[in-house]
């Protein structure tokens, strides 16, 4: 695949760190079981199965890696890899254009407020620890204040967190594509439904899809970054009166 050689996007920005400590904090922040609500959202996939759009191991697995590609990457994946750079240069206009960008662009009222409690719950979650119990949250809760934003978004909270966690912006990326695979497989293996072996046959399909999103993402310039997936949107929508339901989204 050929990617943009723009030179206005986030790798440019960032160099290359390993830190031990820092992947493990960021790898307990990106866990799907932080207390934050990312297991109540199938971000639409509930719909998809009332509607009869996914019914199966192979049409649930195509759908979590299409929206991996068509969602993920462009737009939550993309609008962390501009926003990682612009908490560490300390760039609050910059963090809150980017924190609008996310809350505009949801296409949906269940899509808007899964973003704003998240982001909200994230943000709780990481002002419980003294700084000896995680520096990363804390370092990251003193930016958070300075830059005051009302609503913010799941994804700005965990570009945040991840610029202070010692680590590059690809494993960054890499890890929270990962986790929201494994939070979209559990509300396809409850909705679907499937058994936990089909969980990990789809799981399987996207860990060798997630470095090409990755890529995706860290060349996304700026006026490419995009949230369009008006079929998602229109389900999403849908799912607000939904008869029976599992999940918020």
């Amino acid at each position: 695949m050929d990617m943009p050689t723009d030179t206005n996007t986030a790798t440019t920005t960032t160099p290359m760190r390993t830190d031990p400590a820092g992947l493990l904090q960021l790898l307990w922040m990106a866990s799907p079981t932080l207390p934050v609500g990312g297991f109540s959202y199938s971000e639409g996939l509930e719909a998809a199965v009332h509607a009869g759009w996914v019914h199966h191991e192979t049409s649930a697995g195509h759908w979590l890696v299409d929206q991996l590609h068509l969602s993920q990457a462009r737009s939550e994946l993309a609008v962390q890899a501009h926003a990682y750079p612009a908490w560490q240069a300390r760039d609050w206009t910059r963090v809150r254009a980017l924190n609008d960008w996310v809350l505009q662009t949801r296409e949906s009222a269940e899509l808007r407020q899964q973003t704003v409690q998240m982001g909200r719950s994230l943000l709780v979650w990481a002002q419980q620890f003294a700084p000896d119990q995680h520096p990363v949250a804390q370092a990251a809760n003193r930016d958070l204040e300075e830059v005051s934003m009302h609503q913010p978004s799941y994804p700005l909270v965990q570009a945040c967190l991840a610029a202070h966690s010692g680590v590059s912006l690809a494993d960054t990326l890499h890890t929270h594509a990962f986790a929201w695979a494994e939070n979209a497989v559990q509300a396809a293996i409850k909705a679907v439904p499937l058994g936990q072996s089909a969980g990990q046959r789809i799981l399987a399909q996207l860990v060798t899809e997630i470095p090409a999103a990755v890529q995706i993402a860290l060349h996304t310039p700026e006026p490419q970054r995009q949230c369009f997936t008006p079929g998602l949107a229109i389900l999403s929508a849908r799912h607000e009166t939904q008869y029976s339901r599992l999940f918020r989204s």
